[in-house]
């Protein structure tokens, strides 16, 4: 679902961005600001069309999408936290495998003998 979800809301925004391209400028831009009546700073009225409808209607479902992917997301928490965990595995360093508890004994072996051959020497306190 999340995957049919993703692909619908790329497909949205194609569509909408080919349809905020092929709109018609309400002409001017920063140069018509130089005076006249307060509508016609903002652009004044224009005639509802198809594309401008349509525009509306994408911005909305893009807007109505991107609220339940990021629900959706949220909700995928346990994977992506595994998906990080797999991560840090890749990167620990190879050698010198530490126990599961995650940090390396601290005190000599007892007796004073020397540690198996091929294992590094333990810290000193």
């Amino acid at each position: 679902m999340y995957t049919f979800l993703m692909i619908l809301i790329l497909l949205v925004c194609l569509i909408l961005a080919g349809a905020v391209l092929l709109q018609a400028g309400q002409g001017g831009g920063l140069a018509s600001m130089g005076g006249g009546p307060a509508d016609n700073v903002v652009g004044g009225r224009q005639a509802e069309t198809i594309l401008t409808k349509g525009t509306w209607w994408l911005g909305g479902a893009f807007m109505f999408l991107a609220l339940v992917l990021s629900v959706m997301s949220a909700q995928r928490g346990p994977e992506a936290s595994r998906t990080q965990e797999l991560l840090q595995q890749q990167q620990a360093p190879v050698g010198g495998a530490l126990p599961l508890g995650g940090s390396a004994p601290t005190t000599a072996p007892a007796g004073g003998s020397p540690a198996a051959p091929g294992t590094p020497p333990a810290p000193q306190p």
